[in-house]
């Protein structure tokens, strides 16, 4: 099997360091779900799906300011990092992360306003939901937590710092199930799993503020070649990408916690979890292959890019393929372990899954062109997308339930990959994305 990817993939140097930065993400990435996973089948064991839900509603609205408090600069400090140690020193890159990270944080404390005076409005108008109303305020200075981990996390791809990401991406999965097994066997409470959230999120921001100023490995910084202004006009097409990406991923939790109940939320939520595996190959190739792009289209190096791209979706897809034929066969046993109450989320797990492939097939046509100067194109394909996903799920959550949120969700992703491909093939000649039977498959 290993011989095979090998002939399929190829041996060029470039894809040889995606792969083995990749190899890190992939091993802590299925460790870390191994992990994920256990700690929800405790949940939906020991505190049932409403629980669940309450924590997917929660995690929704912070990611909602974070992203509002990020404005796109995790993507453009993706980009920028990379991009101005090859053109100018490590000295210009850490001078770029320490502006964007002054943006990041005056953005989240105005969000965290926001969210703490409207904790009340939000639970009671939104989700017609008064116990929500102290996890939201409990939430508040947790905008900007996560948001600054989120841009140190990225920042740590864009040093190519792999081997550190792919820890700090595991780390989450360990405390969470070490903090779940103590508090549920000793100190148990119904809303355990909420705090534990909270409380991972703060011992994660700290390794990481700790941690980064040291990894640039410099004591002066020089002006930076490029100002305030045109970071924030790097990110803002970024930002809005992002905040469609958001709407795509997390508007079925919210519109189900807005139509439904936490119930629905809570089994649609683990239904979630297990759709997403399906594309967490294309998450660890991302790890490394996003730095690459950037690093190859700014020094010229456009052949060597096309082979890394193609190489890494065809990775992708041949070892992302047998996830959905187990789910296709087996997802209605995988989903009784968690309890009976959530095999009615099987055909839910089935059109998620069928989504997220599609995602992981068309390979990284997001990074792609944020990384070579396409962000505004890709913005508003990610646009028409989360605009057409709102709409399915207005018109089939009421007649479908979560069926019809996944149905919605499934549809919106494979708009805007598909269509982000033929984009890239345009502009730049080639496909990216590797679809075997049709032309995508095609240099």
């Amino acid at each position: 099997m290993i011989e095979y990817l090998k002939a399929k993939i190829g041996t060029n140097k470039h894809v040889k360091e995606v792969i083995k930065g990749s190899a890190f993400t992939f091993l802590a990435k299925i460790a870390g779900t191994a992990l994920g996973l256990i700690a929800s089948l405790i949940i939906a064991r020991y505190y049932g799906a409403n629980v669940i839900g309450t924590v997917a509603i929660i995690n929704s609205v912070l990611a909602i300011f974070t992203i509002f408090g990020l404005m796109g600069t995790n993507v453009a400090i993706l980009r920028l990092v990379p991009e101005y140690i090859e053109k100018y020193s490590i000295s210009e890159a850490f001078y770029i992360y320490k502006k964007v990270l002054l943006i990041v944080m005056g953005l989240s404390i105005l969000g965290g306003l926001v969210l703490y005076f409207g904790a009340s409005f939000i639970a009671s108008k939104v989700f017609n939901n008064e116990s929500l109303k102290l996890f939201l305020l409990i939430s508040a200075p947790f905008i900007l937590i996560r948001t600054i981990s989120t841009l140190n996390s990225e920042t740590l791809r864009g040093l190519q710092k792999i081997k550190l990401y792919a820890l700090i991406q595991f780390l989450p999965s360990v405390i969470t199930i070490l903090f779940l097994i103590l508090l549920t066997y000793f100190f148990y409470n119904k809303y355990n799993p909420v705090y534990i959230m909270f409380a991972t999120n703060f011992i994660i921001f700290g390794i990481l503020f700790y941690m980064l100023p040291k990894l640039f490995l410099i004591k002066d910084t020089r002006n930076s070649k490029i100002s305030t202004s045109d970071i924030i006009s790097l990110s803002f097409p970024m930002f809005l990408t992002s905040v469609m990406h958001l709407i795509i991923g997390q508007s079925d939790i919210l519109m189900l916690g807005i139509m439904l109940n936490e119930h629905e939320v809570g089994i649609y939520s683990i239904v979630l979890k297990l759709a997403t595996l399906t594309s967490f190959i294309l998450v660890a190739v991302n790890s490394m292959a996003a730095p690459k792009f950037s690093q190859l289209y700014h020094s010229g190096k456009i052949n060597e890019l096309k082979i890394v791209t193609q190489s890494s979706a065809k990775l992708i897809f041949y070892t992302t393929l047998p996830i959905i034929l187990i789910y296709i066969f087996a997802g209605f046993y995988i989903l009784k372990i968690y309890g009976n109450e959530f095999t009615q989320g099987y055909y839910a797990l089935i059109f998620l899954a069928i989504g997220q492939f599609v995602n992981a097939a068309a390979g990284s046509v997001g990074y792609f062109l944020d990384m070579t100067g396409g962000q505004k194109q890709f913005q508003y394909i990610v646009i028409i997308g989360a605009g057409l996903n709102i709409i399915l799920n207005l018109i089939l959550i009421p007649k479908y339930g979560i069926n019809g949120a996944a149905i919605a969700s499934m549809i919106s992703i494979a708009f805007w990959n598909i269509t982000a491909a033929v984009l890239i093939k345009r502009k730049y000649g080639f496909y990216i994305s590797y679809f075997p039977f049709t032309s995508m498959k095609k240099d």
